[in-house]
């Protein structure tokens, strides 16, 4: 369903980024692996060539200044001239309930979820927007996607997370904006909502796991108590697998979508 289509894809050295890189390369796609760790991104890039697939690393921080345009150009110089799918997964977590939250997290938050996907599209516009133009002249009608990642948490918010639950939120502010900006372009923008899926970020806090962000060790995880609450309330009864949340970006990313725009599709087991 992605054959030979230029497919950039952030965070996908692990969890629902891995999954999604590896989905896209079976369906044809040539994938830009991006993550901040290079030896799972380079890990990623090997599995999907030994399976007989194309994809390439561009390892780094999608926060930090000029990365979004070394993306980009890593994506055109590799399989352009033109971007035909971002999904902007990027992301984690630093929780905190507000009155103790400080500047640093709130600002992290808003950088990773919602200022690096603004910075990578800004970024890929001439190689979207001028390649939609070549293809209305030559008669063609070649749809691009942006797929934007959110969850739950933007949409009902999530005590002890009003730093990502504000930054997911404005991540559908954006998307719909787009989705009328682009819509002429014939570029589909859309969200998908995540509820609990099983990942690095999601996994029992008491396995004491941490993250170097914003110079600092970021605990990553949820109380297993917790856990097993979350899984209780699901009516599914049970989170669901990166695989399950690849498929629905997939889904968002394929021909199967290209009349969908500007939606928020909620991946949650029923919540």
């Amino acid at each position: 369903m992605l054959k030979d289509k230029c497919c950039i894809i952030t965070g996908a050295g692990r969890g629902i980024g891995r999954e999604t890189a590896l989905l896209f390369a079976r369906e044809g796609g040539r994938v830009v692996v991006s993550d901040l760790d290079e030896a799972p991104a380079l890990e990623v890039v090997e599995q999907i060539k030994a399976g007989g697939g194309r994809a390439v690393a561009c390892v780094g921080d999608v926060t930090a200044d000029g990365f979004a345009e070394k993306i980009v150009a890593t994506a055109v110089e590799s399989f352009g001239p033109s971007i035909d799918v971002i999904v902007n997964n990027a992301g984690y977590t630093w929780d905190g309930v507000i009155h103790k939250m400080t500047d640093q997290q709130w600002e992290a938050m808003l950088k990773i979820h919602l200022t690096a996907p603004f910075r990578i599209i800004r970024a890929a516009a001439p190689y979207i927007r001028d390649a939609a133009k070549q293809d209305k002249e030559a008669g063609r009608r070649g749809t691009r996607k942006i797929i934007n990642i959110s969850s739950i948490a933007g949409l009902d918010g999530n005590a002890g997370q009003a730093n990502y639950s504000s930054a997911k939120a404005a991540v559908v502010g954006l998307t719909k904006t787009l989705a009328k900006e682009w819509g002429s372009f014939n570029v589909c923008v859309n969200t998908v909502a995540f509820g609990f899926i099983e990942t690095r970020l999601t996994q029992a806090k008491e396995k004491g796991e941490a993250i170097k962000a914003e110079d600092k060790d970021v605990s990553i995880g949820i109380p297993e108590s917790a856990r097993q609450m979350f899984k209780a309330m699901i009516p599914l009864r049970r989170a669901g697998t990166p695989e399950e949340a690849a498929g629905a970006i997939l889904l968002m990313a394929s021909p199967l979508a290209d009349y969908i725009s500007g939606e928020v599709l909620r991946v949650t087991g029923g919540l």
